[in-house]
């Protein structure tokens, strides 16, 4: 579930005092991030720079919030992939963070990379840098905080933790909400919005289909790092946006998850625990998400890949918009080759015809933000619900214009009554008579008859048959 709701609870981040953690590669600032946030969120492990993108969460400590950033790695190494991007979204951070973690390895001692990172942050002379030794997993370790090369750079005495055990984390949080009641911005109890659920959408594709790009001009924020590198997205990365939109005269505020996913590939084309585990969150988040953008290349011919996603969406009943990127890169972009994408795309994916086609490009911005009124008209019709009066006559009628044709057997089917028995996807449960069956064809039929007739925009309609009692 994304970290910024609670059940069905809305968290609001907006104002709420951030914490950046900083430092060089494989200090643990990811297995310290999660610790706080109390999530599995980022992939931890003991390859130099897993984190490439810098995650984003909450810390609740004794009933108040607060945010947490957690940023890539840095070596300050111009040969090493990505540093620049890293660098960059590292100074980001800082610059928004009202107080500064500079975290440490304790067993490593002091390098260069953490001299370089100190004299940068000693220029951050407003903001409060708390210097943070980790993996201090016993008091042996704990002696090496007495070398003369910590107070040389110049942020104080480290505060001794480990983030693997929990040694000294409360205390440590404890030691941040101080710091952090004598700034502007101060820990919240009311950050819990009991009203609207923020409507949680994944970004979903296999590598390289420009996923980043649209999610970057989506949040209208350079949030994650965008790269013709495959696998630069290594775990899921969510933020939280606004989105004010007319219905008659009302002004309606909706708040929107936007999930940006690793690419999703082949088993048998997967290489390294890294990858194995950004997929798995990747797909985990479609799981939890209430509609997928489902993103192909406008510049290459639908792969195998593409057609295992797209069955993926079909298994889990999720909203879809399909969306074909790159499209500032097409050669021919008139309607005639729009319809002719669009007729080939729905035949590879003719279990996803419910789901609309926009041509977009998220390098350029081109029809961004025609998804944004796309994804209410979907988030709306997938909470649908339909009295059973209205479809005891709506199968009624059904069957005056077709008689139902018949599955396995020789006795003629017939229908007794309908009703939908769940919504967010919309499922409806026919009641078919005794010792009959109903043909595959005519549960299409019923199915298109329901889109015509209720305008299930991008949403799957699951229906299930229910034999009648013998009488």
């Amino acid at each position: 579930m994304p970290k910024n709701t609670i059940e069905n609870k809305t968290i609001d981040t907006q104002n709420l005092p951030v914490i950046a953690l900083v430092g060089r590669v494989n200090v643990g600032k990811s297995t310290l991030f999660n610790k706080l946030t109390e999530e599995n969120k980022a992939i931890i492990s003991k390859i130099p720079g897993t984190t490439r993108t810098s995650n984003e969460g909450l810390i609740i400590w004794r009933g108040k919030y607060i945010k947490l950033i957690d940023t890539g790695g840095l070596t300050f190494e111009d040969d090493v992939p990505l540093e620049k991007e890293i660098l960059g979204q590292s100074e980001r951070a800082m610059k928004d963070a009202d107080v500064i973690l500079f975290i440490t390895d304790a067993q490593d001692g002091i390098l260069p990379q953490e001299r370089e990172l100190a004299k940068r942050l000693r220029r951050i002379v407003e903001k409060p840098v708390l210097l943070v030794a980790n993996k201090i997993d016993n008091a042996r370790i704990e002696t090496n905080l007495s070398e003369p090369e910590w107070p040389k750079l110049g942020l104080g005495q480290p505060f001794s933790i480990s983030a693997a055990n929990g040694r000294n984390v409360g205390d440590l949080l404890d030691l941040i909400y101080k710091q952090l009641n004598k700034g502007k911005r101060r820990p919240k109890k009311n950050a819990v919005r009991e009203s609207d659920k923020a409507i949680d959408i994944s970004i979903i594709g296999k590598p390289n289909v420009g996923k980043s790009s649209l999610f970057n001009k989506l949040i209208g924020q350079e949030k994650v790092i965008v790269s013709e590198m495959a696998h630069t997205t290594r775990e899921p990365h969510d933020i939280l946006v606004d989105y004010e939109y007319k219905l008659g005269k009302k002004i309606i505020k909706k708040k929107i998850n936007f999930v940006d996913t690793a690419g999703i590939r082949r088993k048998s084309k997967v290489k390294g625990q890294l990858e194995r585990e950004g997929i798995f969150k990747s797909i985990e988040s479609a799981q939890h998400s209430d509609i997928i953008l489902f993103v192909i290349d406008g510049n290459e011919i639908i792969s195998s890949q593409d057609m295992q996603l797209g069955g993926l969406l079909e298994r889990h009943a999720k909203s879809v918009i399909i969306l074909v990127n790159k499209w500032d890169l097409a050669e021919d972009r008139s309607d005639t080759d729009r319809n002719e994408v669009q007729s080939l795309v729905y035949s590879y994916f003719p279990h996803l015809k419910f789901a609309p086609i926009v041509f977009v490009s998220g390098k350029t911005g081109y029809h961004v933000h025609d998804i944004f009124p796309l994804i209410i008209k979907a988030w709306e019709a997938r909470h649908i619900k339909i009295p059973r009066s209205v479809l005891y006559n709506f199968i009624d009628e059904v069957q005056q214009i077709h008689k139902p044709a018949r599955g396995k057997g020789t006795r003629h089917p017939k229908l007794l009554g309908m009703k939908q028995i769940n919504i967010a996807p919309p499922i409806y449960e026919i009641i078919v008579k005794y010792r009959t069956s109903l043909h595959r064809s005519y549960m299409n039929f019923i199915e298109n008859k329901l889109r015509e007739r209720f305008n299930f925009f991008a949403t799957p309609i699951v229906i299930k048959l229910k034999k009648s009692k013998k009488v």
